[in-house]
């Protein structure tokens, strides 16, 4: 049995609010089943909500190394598990030409040649080890079963060297936008977890903890405007981080209210989409958002 690295759900809370996350209680009982079952915690919820801070959250509080591994369409054991080092091991081949081919087969398929990639890096670390599969949606059905292969159990075997067993397993967290439905075998092995944007409350919380020296009234102001930004149709709405990031905006400009002038100079930090730009500036009602009256 490996030693968990939370010993309560207060602990969790603490311990990433300490690295800067600001966790629900819902999100801390989750990661701390997670731990203490050892299984993989699965985090689905749209773009922008926190998914892949929550796994560097909680590398930042156990002290553990952040091994990410990020999915793509196309992705392939090569780029997820390990390759050989092809060019090096034709060098070493015609290095050695007199050798024969059981002698010269013994160099170039040895640890010297052996391309770790995150997956087998992760399985492979004797230290704490949190490895975030990021994007799970973006990757192939042959992917999922590559994850559901290691992650079963936290082994991966290399034909050439034997199997390769998790010394300490990694606490894994994977993350996906939901643009695809995952495979229930995958569904299975983990504990889920949705995240969305978090209420105007805790939103405020998380904008004075990144941005201690924004006015409340400011602050307040912020996360009301992109509430209501993310409550139009856009093409992409406001992450967390872009709130976090316009506060800032904000306190570098030392802007002491939102007004118009303010909105129009800085929207850019929060919409990235230029026909999100003209909807917003033609359809937010900026006084009532803020509860203000014209003039």
């Amino acid at each position: 049995m490996q030693t968990p690295l939370f010993a309560s759900v207060e602990e969790v809370g603490d311990r990433l609010a300490t690295a800067g996350y600001l966790a629900s209680t819902a999100v801390a009982t989750t990661v701390f089943l997670a731990d203490q079952l050892g299984k993989p915690l699965l985090v689905e919820g749209p773009a922008g909500v926190g998914k892949t801070e929550l796994a560097r959250a909680l590398a930042r509080a156990t002290g553990a190394e952040l091994i990410r591994l990020q999915c793509y369409e196309g992705i392939d054991e090569s780029r997820a598990l390990y390759e050989w080092n092809h060019a090096k091991q034709l060098l070493r081949i015609t290095a050695g030409r007199d050798e024969g081919w059981e002698q010269a087969r013994a160099h170039v398929f040895s640890e010297e040649f052996l391309l770790a990639r995150p997956l087998l890096t992760a399985i492979r670390n004797t230290e704490p080890t949190v490895l975030l599969v990021d994007e799970t949606d973006k990757a192939d059905v042959e992917m999922e079963g590559l994850l559901l292969e290691v992650l079963g159990d936290f082994q991966v075997t290399v034909p050439e060297l034997g199997t390769i067993t998790a010394a300490r397993r990694p606490f894994v967290l994977l993350t996906s936008n939901a643009t695809r439905e995952l495979s229930e075998a995958l569904k299975r092995r983990c504990l889920f977890l949705h995240l969305d944007f978090p209420p105007a409350e805790l939103e405020r919380e998380i904008v004075r903890l990144h941005v201690p020296g924004l006015d409340d009234t400011l602050a307040e102001s912020v996360v009301r405007l992109v509430g209501a930004l993310r409550g139009m149709e856009l093409r992409k709405a406001p992450s967390i981080a872009e709130t976090v990031d316009w506060a800032r905006t904000l306190l570098a400009l030392g802007a002491d209210t939102l007004d118009e002038s303010v909105v129009e100079a800085t929207l850019g930090v929060v919409l990235k989409y230029q026909a999100d730009h003209r909807k917003a500036t033609a359809e937010l009602k900026l006084a009532t958002v803020l509860d203000r009256t014209p003039g």
